[in-house]
């Protein structure tokens, strides 16, 4: 951040709603909020909007204001197949690479699975020589009559963009290389991604989804970040990966697939940064918005995966280590033909939203549930001058309740429970299923929804303490700006640990930590202020999966596999260890800004009670802006604020810390 830069606007582009965070850094330390609702069609007119919401229009050419985003276009892209027409190249004999995939059955005992389509159509999949085999040489050469053959192949298909995936490429990437130069000097406009850059890495198959999605986002990333840096003149614009680090946006044009989890990144990054300040290191992170929940688990650092994947696409590029279901506050209830009531994945979106928006919507949603009961109060002040209705909201679950034979208010209770306990799996999948007992950690519920399920899903984990942090509404949008700025790089060199040479492998970090830096300085980042962190892909030899552990040195690394090993999968054995890849985390470490710290008051007066379905005694209505540090309120109470709403069930208490995050804590 130049000097000139005194504002920093975190913007979290969701599925219904889009969340500003502004920090004014002079001259003190002040955090402000925002939201509108999103706009799906052209995610940069709620954008534009929110800024000139904030009154920010003046500072976007001063050099005042720096921008850092997450967004949900590139997901958006993959799970709707709104993908740019690529062509795919690779060796001879390979064409059919990603159509047949892995082989792996989406559900194991279905005696039948219905056809999916190839990722890429077979006319547009082409092969060429320059074949390279498993140790480095070249069993096929790449002739220029081949490459002009291959040229004039892609000439008469005019795809929008190229993907080339050669075999072992991250050996030797010059045939790549000649074919890409060839393909830009016939055709300048046209977007190609090579493996080599997109995924230096073993498994040709999820090398070769990268590097397709990477072309097929490429046109749709650098189409709406040119018109969103176009509409924001010299501003500076940062954009989230999917790893939890942000990049320039000219970067992040030319490298789409690592923005897939770039909004979900934020908030597990803002979950980091607030353990910093309170104190605490471990939390599983509940994110529930509009219409997805992520969780993710934190034990001291952020971990990233490259075995995530996305609309049954393996993701082998670095991302944060998360679980993604589709339950938000928009998700649709619905009663299957069996007669059974269920919950999502499908969302009511922004437009029309779930019924009580009153916008149109006329599906019953997980909003118009605890609505109902109660729990989400009529008079909520929403984004977008939005007012809630209880009589929407009640007509669109009453039609659920006749058919399943009870009140609308059971109903709507039957719907809560079942959204919870569809979130309850996925943060059992990232615990207890990895050898983490969720009782020794603490629950950190935010996005605009999560305050709502916070305790249920406490319970369900049989977790004593949560937090709803302070701005959970827009957490995310709070991580886009206390994010550091770097990228993650990796190579695969399939070494035996037992006969590793430690001089040699410390040269092919150096080598790897050169080539970042190289690539970083074109961002204006200069090596002096990066910090590289060094990791390592381990298994046992027959494994198919790995183990990413922090790199120090050979022995103490292979010690920590082996315990890591027996905490994932419970046990250990005597097989050699592989060291698969080695990793490069290179990012500038920020100086982070303390919050302001709330000053203690009087206790609050301002409290009002109502009735809330399924408890014994009327529920605490307050604002939480009126609670501050020292005060604790026992439940069941409301706590409202701009951003979200936060249910405090029975048997649990609130109280603020000093920054104002709500801590919560089971009653004995």
């Amino acid at each position: 951040m130049s000097s000139q830069q005194q504002m920093l606007l975190g913007i979290d582009a969701g599925g219904t709603f889009t969340d500003f965070v502004l920090v004014r850094l002079e001259p003190t330390v002040s955090v402000s909020v925002h939201k509108t609702l999103s706009t799906p069609d052209a995610p940069e007119r709620a954008i534009l909007n929110g800024i000139k919401a904030m009154g920010l229009e003046s500072h976007l050419n001063d050099g005042s204001l720096q921008l850092i985003h997450g967004s949900t276009v590139a997901t958006n892209a993959v799970l709707e197949g709104k993908l740019a027409r690529t062509a795919f190249i690779t060796n001879h004999g390979f064409a059919d690479m990603l159509q047949l995939a892995r082989q792996t059955r989406p559900e194991l005992y279905a005696l039948e699975t219905p056809a999916v389509p190839p990722p890429v159509p077979p006319e547009l999949c082409l092969e060429t020589g320059g074949r390279v085999a498993a140790d480095g040489t070249v069993v096929l050469p790449l002739t220029q009559i081949e490459l002009d053959e291959l040229l004039a192949k892609i000439e008469a298909l005019a795809p929008d963009a190229i993907a080339i995936n050669l075999l072992f490429s991250f050996l030797d990437d010059s045939f790549e290389r000649r074919i890409e130069s060839a393909i830009k000097a016939q055709s300048g406009e046209c977007f190609v991604s090579r493996s080599s850059t997109v995924l230096p890495e073993y498994k040709e198959y999820e090398r070769g989804i990268a590097t397709w999605l990477n072309a097929a986002l490429g046109p749709v990333i650098s189409g709406y970040l040119g018109v969103l840096q176009h509409e924001l003149g010299s501003t500076s614009l940062q954009v989230m990966q999917s790893s939890g680090e942000t990049m320039s946006a000219s970067m992040a044009a030319q490298s789409a697939v690592n923005l897939l989890l770039s909004g979900p990144a934020g908030g597990l990054t803002a979950i980091a940064y607030l353990a910093q300040q309170v104190g605490k290191s471990k939390f599983l992170s509940f994110d529930m918005g509009g219409t997805s929940t992520d969780v993710a688990l934190l034990d001291g650092k952020i971990r990233t995966s490259s075995e995530s994947s996305i609309s049954n696409y393996p993701i082998a590029v670095p991302m944060v280590d998360m679980e993604t279901i589709g339950a938000g506050g928009g998700s649709i209830a619905y009663v299957d033909t069996g007669g059974m009531l269920q919950v999502g994945p499908r969302s009511a979106g922004a437009d029309p939203g779930p019924a009580c928006y009153d916008c149109g919507g006329l599906d019953a949603t997980v909003s118009d549930a605890n609505l109902v009961l109660g729990r989400l109060q009529s008079d909520s002040a929403l984004a977008g001058d939005l007012h809630l209705s209880l009589e929407r909201a009640e007509a669109s679950i009453e039609p659920l309740a006749r058919r399943i034979g009870l009140s609308v208010e059971e109903t709507a209770l039957g719907i809560i429970d079942i959204a919870n306990e569809h979130m309850a799996k996925a943060i059992r999948l990232i615990s207890v299923n990895k050898g983490h007992d969720p009782k020794d950690f603490i629950l950190a519920s935010f996005g605009g929804a999560g305050g709502l399920h916070v305790c249920a899903l406490a319970d369900a984990m049989a977790m004593k303490n949560a937090l709803v942090p302070i701005h959970g509404g827009v957490l995310s949008a709070l991580g886009m700006v206390v994010a550091d700025q770097g990228r993650q790089f990796s190579k695969t060199l399939s070494l035996d640990a037992q006969q590793i040479d430690e001089k040699s492998l410390e040269e092919q970090f150096v080598q790897l930590e050169q080539v970042g830096m190289e690539q970083l300085a074109l961002e204006g980042l200069h090596a002096s202020v990066l910090v590289s962190k060094r990791s390592a892909d381990l298994r046992y030899k027959g494994q198919s999966y790995t183990l990413n552990i922090d790199w120090h040195a050979l022995a103490g690394a292979l010690d920590v596999f082996e315990q890591l090993h027996r905490q994932r999968y419970g046990y250990s054995h005597d097989a050699p260890i592989e060291l698969l890849t080695i990793r490069i985390n290179l990012a500038t470490e920020k100086t982070p800004f303390a919050l302001p710290q709330l000053i203690p008051e009087s206790h609050c007066n301002n409290i009002r009670h109502c009735k809330v379905y399924g408890e014994a005694e009327q529920a605490k209505l307050l604002a939480r802006a009126d609670l501050y540090p020292g005060e604790s309120i026992e439940g069941p109470a409301i706590i409202t604020e701009y951003s979200a709403t936060t249910f405090v069930a029975t048997n649990w208490s609130v109280a603020v810390d000093g920054f104002g995050n709500l801590e919560l804590q089971k009653q004995s």
